[in-house]
Formats: C-alpha cells, structure tokens, sequence
C-alpha cells in the first residue's frame, strides 16, 4: 500500500527488537557479533544484508536512510556525518581524475570552495552557469563532462532552477543530475521525479529542525549509491547512531513543522516587501519572485528561507543585525529558532566580492531562516531592527 509523505516520514521503521519497543531504540555499538565462522565469512562476502560495523551501516542509519530515500522516491541512500561529507563523498566516489563537472554558480559557500580549490588537486574542473541563464548550461558540456549539479532553491538567494529542463539536459547528454535538496526537503520536493539521479541533503537543517546535530543524507539511483557507499565505508565519513536517531525521530514532526515554517515564512515576506527600509525580498512564493510560477510547478509550498537587502548599502545592514533583539544571529538554518544570517561575512565570505555579486550576495544582504515562533514576534523583531535610531 502506498502512504502518504507524512506517514511515511513516521511509519518507516525499522524492525522491533525481541522487546517489541514502539519506538526504535538506540542501537550505540561500534560492531554487531556472528553466531559462526560461516555467518562471518557469508556477511563480509556481502552475500547477505547484515550490519558488521557501524562504520559501514547501522539499523539507526538505515532508518533514517530508508525514510529519506521512500519520500524522495530513489532507490537507496546513504548517510553521512554532516551535509558537506555527503556532497564531498558524492562527487568523489562518482568522478574520476580528467571528469568535468556542470554547475549552477549559485551554490553554498563550501561546495563553491570544493569545486574550485579541492577538486582541481585531483584534476576535476567545474564549469559553472548562471541561474538566470539556464539555457547556457548546454554549451558548458563537455566531452568529459560527467555531473550537472544544482542546488534548488538556491543558498542564499533562493532563486529557483527548473528541474525540468536539468532532467532532460542531463538526460540527453547522459550525465549524473545531482541536486541539492535540503532548502526544500523531501517534503515540499521530490527531484527525482524531474529526472534527478541524486539528491543531497544537509540533515542538519530542516531535517533534524532544531539545531542539535550534524548529518548529511545522500540518497538515488542503487548503481550509483553502491559507488558513493564503497566510497564513504572506506574513508569514514559515516553519520553516528545517536546522531541517526535523532534525525529519524526529527522526521516523524518534518510536515508539520516546515508546513509551519512556510506559512510563517510568507507572511513575513509579505511584511519585508512593504517595508520602506528594504529594496527587495525574494521568496519563491511571493508573486514578485523572479521564478514564482516555476517554484509553484515544483514546489508544495515556499520554504523556510527568505533573502532580502536592507536600505541603505554595509553601514545600514550592521545597524540591523545589531539591533535585532529577539531573533537569533547565526549561520545555521532550518532551526525551530528564526535565525538572521549576513552571508557575505559569515557563509559565504571566503568568495571574492566579484564573485558574491555575480550570485546577488550584495554587502546589504540578509538571509533570514524562519523558526515557530508567531509569526508577530518575528515581524516585530524585524521591524524594530529595520526602523532602529
């Protein structure tokens, strides 16, 4: 029987120990035992499913994993330590010294850095397109183009790629389409059904939703998993039981806390894009975002995050931050707390300031992630900031 995301996100459960728990219980060891020498030998043969060493798999990693890849609709998964091992082990169990790689420029910070100063070691180069000019993508392609890849919405800016057409230029051009998913959740997106071969998510956001833990979710295509996981059981980039756990008790409450996530988080956009000391807001559902009708195809609902630049350039953007008295200044997102965030010089300061504007992170901007707390508190937060002497 096929269930909904909700129940899914709740009913995917491992398998009841002789106690018959209701909720899956911690499972802290570093290795599992055999009954004989054959039952040894059978495992490491992997002529059996069987965990042998929380390093390799781990039945509160599984669970998380097998939630993640049922609501995203892939095969199989992986988890990983933090969000950046799971693009990290990726793209290094999935490419190949002389392989090239196709990227929206507008990506997180730290991704940016892996393309540019890690993977060129290994001889990998990355060519990147804008994502207001998608249709450029198709002439970055190479003959040893391996990878598109693209995070949607996009961090900080959120702006919104087509799946779509990612899927059908990947398609046409046999290359691994590896999306990033974690501003949208398996919740509000599904990429794979847009042809996606690979989702990534940092798990340490919107899916674990309270700001606790560290964890990153790799999930796709079986063939391409079996790679990423020869790969990550080898140089131990793993994801901890308890931290596991943690990630898959936070799935059980995800719909209920990112459906109030965005319906706070419009009105709030809604608020900033009346403001006089703002020049503009984008989120993907206010009618004035650039991609509304495309975030509205692909998207349930709008997110969590929010981009907007304060008036008045650097000095009027540091009053802001400065007098922001309720609200949490930080460089986290996806938190139950509504966190401020100055990309420029937090998440994204180690790129140049030519290459911050070419991705719209200008001196004034904010990146607001929007917690549970009412709606009014956050807006009277914002607004005393905003309109501080």
């Amino acid at each position: 029987m096929s269930h909904k995301l909700e129940t899914k996100a709740i009913r995917t459960q491992m398998e009841r120990s002789q106690y018959l728990e209701h909720s899956t219980p911690l499972h802290l060891t570093s290795s599992f035992v055999f009954e004989d020498a054959d039952e040894m030998r059978a495992a490491f043969a992997e002529e059996k499913e069987r965990n042998i060493y929380s390093r390799f798999t781990n039945p509160n990693t599984s669970e998380l994993v097998e939630k993640v890849a049922d609501m995203e609709g892939a095969e199989d998964g992986l988890a990983f330590a933090t969000g950046m091992a799971a693009v990290f082990g990726t793209f290094a169990a999935l490419l190949d010294s002389g392989d090239h790689i196709v990227s929206a420029r507008s990506v997180f910070g730290s991704t940016h850095t892996l393309f540019t100063k890690f993977l060129p070691k290994w001889n990998i180069e990355t060519s990147y397109f804008k994502v207001d000019e998608p249709e450029k993508a198709e002439e970055l392609i190479q003959p040893n183009t391996k990878i598109l890849y693209a995070e949607t919405p996009t961090n900080p800016g959120v702006d919104v790629l087509d799946l779509n057409y990612l899927g059908d230029l990947a398609k046409k051009h046999n290359l691994i389409l590896v999306i990033d998913n974690c501003f949208a959740t398996p919740y509000l997106q599904q990429p794979i059904k847009f042809g996606a071969d690979i989702v990534i998510h940092s798990a340490t956001k919107l899916i674990d939703g309270q700001g606790r833990v560290l964890g990153g979710v790799t999930v796709g295509k079986k063939d391409l998993i079996r790679e990423i996981y020869l790969f990550a059981r080898n140089t131990g980039s793993s994801l901890s039981p308890f931290n596991a756990w943690i990630l898959s008790k936070s799935m059980e409450t995800l719909p209920v806390r990112v459906d109030r996530h965005c319906q706070t988080a419009l009105t709030v956009a809604q608020f900033l894009e009346d403001h006089p000391n703002v020049n503009w807001v984008k989120y993907p559902f206010l009618k004035s975002h650039p991609q509304y009708e495309l975030a509205k195809k692909q998207m349930s609902q709008g997110g969590s995050i929010i981009a907007f630049e304060v008036k008045g350039g650097l000095n009027a953007g540091r009053h802001f931050f400065d007098n922001i008295k309720l609200l949490s200044l930080s460089s986290n997102l996806g938190d139950s707390r509504t966190i401020v965030t100055h990309p420029a010089s937090t998440t994204h300061s180690k790129l140049s300031t030519d290459d911050r504007l070419e991705v719209g992170i200008t001196d004034g901007m904010v990146r607001l992630s929007i917690g549970l707390e009412h709606h009014e508190d956050i807006i009277n937060d914002l607004k005393q900031a905003l309109e501080a002497k």
